[in-house]
């Protein structure tokens, strides 16, 4: 990413998540594990990162030259969908593999230890997808959502391989075109199964598309539209929420119209926004952020946000610092009941204690800062 405004940094910078990262040969291919948050390349990752910050709200990266045009992508056509009832999935599902579980289990003398396990390591996070290899994505897909189901749970999945992702920032890379991402995302889908699930659609695919021409634009979010109603159709349980920023970027309206040609008012696509992923605008702020963005939004009056609320507790820094600035503190705990209108769930999307990159390697668990956020 650019500067210090949007949402995901790096591959291994977006938000505090699990990484499900892993292709063809790497031996673990089938195991969803968490990882970093930080923007790290995917060709040195083994499995997929969180990436971090948000991207400069004055400063857009130039696209790739020369990349070619896709066509907007085929809709699909779906049958109609009968209105979202409850499930009994109440709880957020928590992945037992991740970086700061890893440093967990591996320290149990460590002073920091018992503050890390119990305010960090104990909370559900989301698990991300980043690997734009297709091959094993459906079973490792499929081995996160299933375990969720089994214990009753709803996970947190975060697709990110979105061609020419963070528009050639420390997160960059992604699949190679939007056919190749149209393919991936089918593979994606195949694994959500039948149960609750909710998807964290492609952070900053929307916020941070400014740096792509008008047709470019056009055709990832023709690509992002059709990516909501394939999750849909193939699980009409998963809820899925499209990239609304965080409230120190763009203003509503000018994110709404964004949003509304990514697919994010259509009920076949979309459940609604997500904000703040990796960054740290306090909740009172990113409520009345999304609110108004789903306002001017317009669709179903069913639309609803969830905002990342993993290292928000003080708020944004005043200087704007995104990587790993001082001060912070963990947000609200991860839960489904926020008890605020339009406002669906208070998720960790970016794991608590993977650098975005000062601290530590970027998307690297850093027990020093995980600690001072914790503390």
């Amino acid at each position: 990413m650019v500067a210090a405004a949007s949402v995901v940094v790096a591959v291994g910078t977006v938000a505090g998540m699990l990484t499900a990262l892993g292709g063809e040969g790497d031996g673990g291919a089938d195991t969803a594990r968490p990882r970093v948050t930080h923007s790290v390349r995917l060709d040195a990752l083994p499995v997929s990162p969180s990436p971090s910050v948000s991207p400069s709200r004055t400063a857009s990266p130039t696209p790739t030259a020369g990349r070619p045009t896709p066509g907007p992508s085929p809709r699909r056509t779906s049958a109609k969908k009968e209105p979202r009832t409850p499930g009994t999935a109440t709880r957020l599902y928590r992945h037992p593999e991740s970086q700061v579980l890893d440093w967990v289990r591996a320290h149990p003398g460590d002073p920091r230890q018992d503050v890390i396990a119990s305010r960090i390591a104990g909370h559900p996070a989301a698990v991300w997808f980043t690997d734009p290899a297709p091959a094993t994505l459906t079973s490792r897909v499929r081995a996160v959502t299933a375990a969720g189901a089994a214990r009753g749970r709803v996970p947190v999945l975060v697709p990110y391989a979105i061609p020419d992702r963070d528009c050639g920032g420390h997160s960059e890379g992604g699949a190679p075109d939007l056919d190749a991402y149209d393919t991936w995302i089918d593979r994606f889908a195949a694994g959500l199964g039948s149960g609750e699930v909710i998807v964290v659609l492609e952070p900053d695919s929307v916020a941070q598309s400014a740096c792509l021409s008008a047709a470019e634009r056009a055709d990832r979010f023709a690509s992002l539209a059709r990516a909501g109603r394939v999750m849909k159709d193939a699980d009409p349980r998963a809820r899925v929420y499209f990239d609304a920023g965080h409230s120190g970027w763009h203003a509503p309206a000018e994110q709404a119209a964004w949003l509304k040609q990514a697919g994010a008012a259509s009920a076949d696509s979309s459940d609604g926004v997500f904000s703040n992923v990796s960054n740290f605008h306090a909740t009172a702020d990113e409520v009345a952020y999304d609110r108004a963005v789903l306002d001017a939004l317009g669709g179903p009056e069913s639309l609803g946000a969830v905002i990342d609320t993993s290292r928000n507790g003080n708020g944004a820094p005043p200087d704007g610092e995104w990587c790993d600035p001082a001060g912070r503190r963990l947000g609200r705990p991860p839960t489904l009941t926020t008890g605020m209108g339009r406002i669906d769930a208070y998720l960790w999307v970016k794991l608590p204690g993977e650098s975005d990159g000062c601290r530590g390697e970027p998307g690297t668990f850093t027990p020093s800062y995980a600690y001072d956020l914790a503390r």
